[in-house]
């Protein structure tokens, strides 16, 4: 079955959901000439804590204001944000049995974080899916179009950090797995891609094989 072209957002520590695209190489896009967008995925990623799901978002600037493109939006201070993320991730996953398999490869990324969120989400990304052991073939749009026609699935405004996208994926599509805190707390589907990898480990890729949403359309 020929499968349909697919525009992503460019999420940060994307979620289980975003990487499950990513498993078919398929026409992929990843959306940079947008105006960057408040409040979404693009500088905002869920982790599981003692206390539940919990969103971390990283501040950035935007010297054009509201219209400033994606590919210019700055990061903030790494002094003001770094070490509550790391040390959030780290208290999150530090007993989860891949953790310390893991952890240095993005240790680095947060303790030494480039300029700008577009250059940080391709570090991360790229470092994702070394770690599941994926190679997809994606490109970056050239040019930002509004509507893209059939047969194109246009994810952009659908892959948000606090749900599943909209009603289109239910929540019990999403096999439970077992969390850093399976012991007190009910199973927390489609968080960061971190929390997948340093779960299941190798095994991820069969869980996103089985979750993979790209034959709808």
């Amino acid at each position: 079955m020929e499968l349909s072209p697919v525009v992503l957002p460019f999420a940060c520590l994307p979620n289980v959901e975003y990487t499950s695209w990513m498993i078919h190489s398929a026409g992929l896009n990843i959306e940079v000439h947008e105006t960057f967008p408040r409040q979404t995925c693009r500088n905002r990623y869920a982790i599981l804590t003692a206390e539940g799901p919990f969103m971390l978002t990283i501040p950035v600037k935007r010297p054009g204001g509201n219209h400033t493109p994606f590919k210019e939006v700055l990061l903030d201070d790494p002094a003001k944000w770094v070490n509550n993320h790391w040390r959030a991730i780290e208290s999150a996953y530090n007993k989860s049995p891949f953790f310390l398999y893991y952890r240095d490869v993005f240790e680095k990324i947060f303790r030494k974080p480039p300029d700008t969120l577009f250059e940080l989400n391709f570090q991360f990304l790229n470092t994702l899916n070394q770690c599941f052991d994926i190679k997809p073939s994606f490109q970056f749009t050239t040019k930002f179009i509004r509507h893209y026609p059939p047969p194109v699935i246009d994810m952009r405004d659908l892959i948000m950090p606090k749900q599943d996208s909209a009603q289109q994926f239910p929540r019990q599509d999403y096999p439970p797995y077992i969390q850093a805190f399976s012991h007190k707390l009910a199973f927390a589907p489609n968080l960061s891609s971190l929390d997948l990898l340093f779960n299941l480990g190798p095994e991820s890729v069969d869980y996103l094989t089985r979750i993979y949403h790209g034959n709808i359309a």
